[in-house]
C-alpha cells in the first residue's frame, strides 16, 4: 500500500484541551481552526475539536491503532463510553474511500450528524466528496445546519 490521505477528527475536555488539540497538530497537512463544541452524552465540560489531513503509509486499522497507543499517552483509558477525555482521536475519512473492518468503519459512520466535525472538514476540504453519500463536505454541512435549530 503505497501513501494515503486521512481526514483526523481530534477532540479533549480535559484542563488545557486546546493545548492538547494544538499539540497533535502539527504534522498536518491542512488544520482546521479548534472550536468548541458541547458535550455529547455524559460528558461534563466543552469540547476542543479541529479536523487535521495527513498522509499515511499504514492501512486503515495499523492506523487507528497508532491513534488509540497516542491517546493512551495524553491519558485516555478505555470505558465509559461519551464521558470526558483527555484525548479523542477518529479516523473520519480516508483517499481510499470505503473501509469496514470489525474495529473501524471509514467514512466515519457519525460524521455526517456531527457539526463539530463536518465545519472544521469544510474549512480544510471543502470539495471532499463523501464515498457514501457523494455530497461535498460543504453540502453535508449545510443540510445539516438546515435541520439545527436556532438558538
Amino acid at each position: 500500500m503505497g501513501t494515503s490521505t486521512y481526514l483526523i477528527g481530534i477532540g479533549s475536555n480535559r484542563i488545557h484541551a486546546r493545548a492538547r488539540v494544538a499539540a497533535v497538530m502539527p504534522k498536518a497537512l491542512r488544520r482546521s481552526r479548534i472550536i468548541t463544541s458541547r458535550p455529547i452524552g455524559r460528558g461534563t465540560r466543552n469540547y476542543a475539536n479541529a479536523v487535521v489531513m495527513i498522509e499515511s503509509n499504514h492501512k486503515p486499522d495499523a492506523l487507528l491503532k497508532k491513534l488509540k497507543d497516542l491517546e493512551r499517552s495524553y491519558g485516555r483509558r478505555p470505558g465509559r463510553r461519551w464521558g470526558d477525555r483527555p484525548l479523542d482521536l477518529d479516523i473520519i475519512a480516508w483517499s481510499g474511500g470505503i473501509w469496514a473492518s470489525p474495529s473501524l468503519t471509514i467514512p466515519h459512520v457519525e460524521f455526517r450528524k456531527r457539526h463539530f466535525v463536518l465545519a472544521p472538514m469544510v474549512e480544510i476540504t471543502p470539495d471532499w466528496r463523501d464515498p457514501v453519500t457523494h455530497l461535498t463536505a460543504r453540502q453535508l454541512l449545510a443540510r445539516l445546519d438546515r435541520k439545527r435549530p436556532c438558538a
